[in-house]
């Protein structure tokens, strides 16, 4: 037979016709999949003249992606070998690990989690091939007509964002064979690729189970999800363990009821939470700073209510867009309905618009700590991260076309400067632009200046710029700001708007140099998030243990015994001149028990007195990683806690 020119990695070269990838790729092990003429393929595809190869390794994005799809294969296979009666949900891979859902008579145990593995292991061993197979869309539903939920998959016929099953173009299946007898011993409905065995998989471990909806909707059944992850090496899921063991320590929630600062009362509902005198200081530091900082760069303090018509929000679209994340409308006497708002940036225009405005007031930059609502789906809500009630640090920059640029590129530096006041300082953008969905309104032209303009601010920060294709609002492309924190998780911080929408659904003006009327372009910026969401990013990136000036609580006076009290009452009150935020410890517990007491609690210093440091004015400086000065003088003491917490250093 003739050969076929194909090219890998921009190299052409020759093969013999019938050539796998499988086989062009023998000599790399690491390789798991191939990118052909852009798709992903499994090795096992036959190469056609002109076809385009990259293979694609294990230990790559891609390659882990494929790998824990495979692995998630493995798991639904060995669920419905030990509970025949499981119905199958769907199983795609997600960050770090994989998930599938199950219809269960009841939900899956520990024990049974350690059962599962086990058998998963006999799988892996037992070097079973992935192999694809085309299917009609009749064949499907006859051979899975035992499983509803399948079916329900075989009649979208495109893919979800949680649904790997199906795809455009060919429906597929995808059969684990025995590799001594060719015997089927599973399938499932997959669009793939899929690893080439079983014995690929080098390393898993299932982590949890828990409840989910089925494709995520409160109105579908509620099925059974188990978590796992996945990794290219024994050593990699080792590494991934011990990370999520840390973070499991820094959880905020735990953090939260352990240092006294939040909860989540039963009695208000879910994702509402209420700040304890502890947190409610952090809070407080916070947005001090925060508005101080944007006082300085030249922001206006503004205020809006809580609730409005719903005409705003007609006007500015969000009904049209967003109504399935608010919460529904209330029903007055009056004749109107009132909605929570969801966001800010409709009221902000209206205060933009409550008189004439000149090119003179621009660039018009209005700040708000602005409490909005949003109704987040019960399965979604997480601690502070993700909740139904937040406070935003919302700002909206009303500019001419001829500013935006500057003004885009002092906004970005701005953010990135006050959230490393914060100590993260770890970043990369993202750029979320338009694609060809329904969702996104306006004229193309804007989209492309606004995108332009956003791109052109990214490159000058000098932080890499990762695409986002169709992530933008419906309203505008924006950057985001993603930061890692100190166990080196990926948060998604500030967010940057580039609007030419509302300004004219709205039909807000200014009065040009010229005497011309002209529209105004609004940025939308929420620096934090939320205060709630960056709160809980914070706790668990110090890990409870906040810098001094954000510390709840200081400085801890711990007296040797009660006669020494007085002593450290009047060192206290010399720190409360300075503003430190300071307690004296004057319970009946022994001066070990207190030391251990404000260990846990955090306190970035300790001040220790007994009789040899009352004689000599003097304190034993302790810090909390348990390191100490003895007879420090007070005063010094004191210069060095306040030097501490105006310098913000972490202690």
């Amino acid at each position: 037979m003739p050969d076929v020119q194909i090219t890998l990695n921009g190299d052409v070269r020759a093969v013999a016709a019938g050539t796998t990838v499988a086989e062009l790729v023998e000599d790399d092990r690491s390789v798991v999949v191939a990118r052909v003429n852009g798709e992903l393929r499994d090795l096992d595809r036959v190469l056609a003249d002109g076809d385009v190869v990259e293979p694609v390794a294990i230990d790559s994005p891609e390659g882990r992606a494929v790998l824990r799809h495979s692995t998630a294969h493995v798991l639904a296979q060995a669920v419905q070998e030990l509970f025949p009666e499981a119905r199958l949900g769907i199983g795609p891979p997600i960050e770090h690990g994989f998930y599938y859902d199950f219809d269960v008579a009841t939900p899956f145990t520990p024990e049974d989690l350690k059962r599962l593995e086990k058998k998963m292991q006999e799988i892996v061993r037992a070097g079973q091939r992935f192999s694809r197979r085309v299917v009609t869309e009749d064949d499907a539903r006859a051979e899975l007509a035992d499983e509803p939920y399948k079916l329900e998959l075989i009649g979208l016929k495109a893919p979800t964002e949680d649904v790997m099953e199906v795809g455009g173009g060919e429906l597929t299946i995808y059969d684990n064979v025995d590799a001594r007898t060719g015997e089927r011993c599973w399938g499932d409905l997959c669009r793939g690729p899929h690893l080439p065995t079983t014995r690929r998989i080098p390393a898993f471990r299932l982590t949890r189970s828990a409840a989910a909806y089925w494709r995520g909707s409160e109105k579908n059944p509620q099925l059974q999800r188990i978590y796992g992850t996945a990794w290219e090496s024994r050593e990699a899921l080792q590494e991934h363990l011990e990370l999520m063991a840390e973070a499991e320590r820094r959880d905020h929630r735990r953090l939260g009821v352990e240092l006294d600062l939040f909860s989540f009362p039963e009695e208000i509902g879910s994702g509402l939470a209420v700040f304890h005198p502890k947190g409610g200081v952090v809070r407080r530091v916070m947005e001090d700073y925060s508005l101080r900082r944007h006082e300085e760069a030249g922001y206006e303090f503004v205020n809006s209510p809580h609730i409005t018509k719903e005409g705003l929000f007609e006007t500015s679209g969000h009904l049209g867009w967003y109504a399935n994340s608010m919460y529904p409308p209330m029903e007055l006497d009056e004749g109107h309905k009132y909605y929570l708002k969801p966001m800010n940036c409709p009221f902000h225009i209206l205060i933009y618009r409550s008189r004439g405005r000149s090119y003179r007031e621009l660039p018009m930059r209005l700040f708000e700590f602005g409490t909005v609502y949003r109704y987040e789906k019960s399965g979604v809500v997480h601690g502070l991260t993700r909740v139904r009630g937040m406070t935003q640090d919302d700002a909206h920059i009303f500019c001419s076309k001829e500013q935006m640029g500057d003004e885009l590129k002092n906004l970005l530096g701005f953010v990135l400067d006050l959230l490393r006041d914060y100590g993260l300082t770890d970043f990369y953008l993202e750029l979320s632009t338009r694609d060809d969905s329904e969702k996104f309104v306006g004229a193309q032209e804007d989209w492309a200046e606004a995108t332009e303009a956003l791109r052109q601010a990214a490159e000058e920060s000098g932080l890499d710029l990762v695409p986002d294709p169709g992530g933008a609002a419906f309203y505008g492309p924006k950057i985001s700001v993603q930061t890692k924190d100190a166990i080196g998780r990926t948060w998604q911080m500030s967010t940057i708007q580039v609007d030419f929408q509302l300004p004219q659904r709205f039909d807000i003006e200014f009065q040009a140099a010229d005497g011309t009327r002209q529209r105004p372009i609004m940025i939308h910026r929420a620096l934090f998030g939320s205060i709630e969401r960056f709160f809980g990013v914070l706790v668990e990136h110090y890990a409870g243990a906040f810098p001094p000036w954000l510390a709840p609580v200081q400085v801890v006076g711990i007296p040797v015994t009660d006669a020494h009290v007085p002593y450290l009452d009047d060192v206290a009150a010399r720190l409360r001149e300075h503003g430190v935020r300071v307690e004296v410890d004057a319970s009946d517990d022994r001066m070990q028990k207190k030391i251990r007491t404000a260990q846990k609690q955090k306190v970035p210093f300790m001040l220790i007195a007994g009789d040899d440091d009352v004689a000599r004015g003097a304190v034993s400086f302790r810090f909390r990683d348990g390191t100490q000065r003895n007879g420090v003088p007070v005063a010094e003491a004191v210069a060095e806690v306040v030097a501490a917490i105006r310098d913000r250093v972490q202690v």
